[in-house]
């Protein structure tokens, strides 16, 4: 796996070795990358954008905004083996001043936070499958405020998963892509 496009540009990404964490494929990784920066749907761009990427894993899609110009990326990953990739790549990249990172559950993360407490422009989710609290999930990221006025939350699904969605939840569009399927919204 690489990065894909901006200052770090084939760089070589590290994967975890175990079959636990799924990465994010390069060509998905790219096509989520095209639709933000054109689409006329959605208004949130990744450049000086600041980012938090919840389930990171090996941490692909918030070291391609970083790449691309974001200005800091909150990295939140719970599965050890997976966080110890994710900080292998940081510093193999040498991102250490750009970055955060939370080794909790991604729930627990977003329910300690204090209303107001941080602001997010750009919000990817990338749980296991099965993650069956994506309304609850959802639902704290809309009552703790982390997502700026005209913010995107990007969240990457099995398309065969009946996931339901807060109804103050915007889908603004929605592509599948092989066994994935990605939603962009926003409240």
């Amino acid at each position: 796996m690489r990065i894909i496009s901006g200052k770090l540009k084939n760089k070589k990404i590290f994967l975890p070795t175990n079959k636990t964490t799924r990465p994010l494929k390069d060509i998905v990784r790219e096509s989520i990358f095209n639709i933000i920066e054109h689409s006329n749907l959605i208004e949130r761009k990744i450049l000086n954008s600041s980012v938090l990427d919840l389930y990171s894993g090996s941490g692909s899609f918030g070291l391609e905004c970083l790449s691309r110009g974001a200005s800091k990326v909150l990295f939140c990953e719970n599965y050890s083996p997976a966080f110890e990739v994710l900080k292998k790549n940081i510093v193999y990249l040498d991102l250490n001043n750009q970055i955060e990172l939370s080794n909790e559950k991604v729930l627990k993360f977003i329910k300690r936070l204090k209303i107001n407490e941080r602001k997010y422009d750009i919000i990817f989710m990338d749980p296991p499958y099965k993650q069956s609290e994506i309304i609850e999930l959802l639902n704290s990221i809309f009552e703790k405020k982390i997502l700026k006025q005209n913010s995107l939350l990007i969240l990457h699904r099995n398309k065969k998963t009946k996931d339901e969605f807060p109804s103050n939840f915007q889908i603004l569009e929605e592509r599948t892509y092989g066994s994935s399927k990605i939603y962009f919204g926003k409240f």
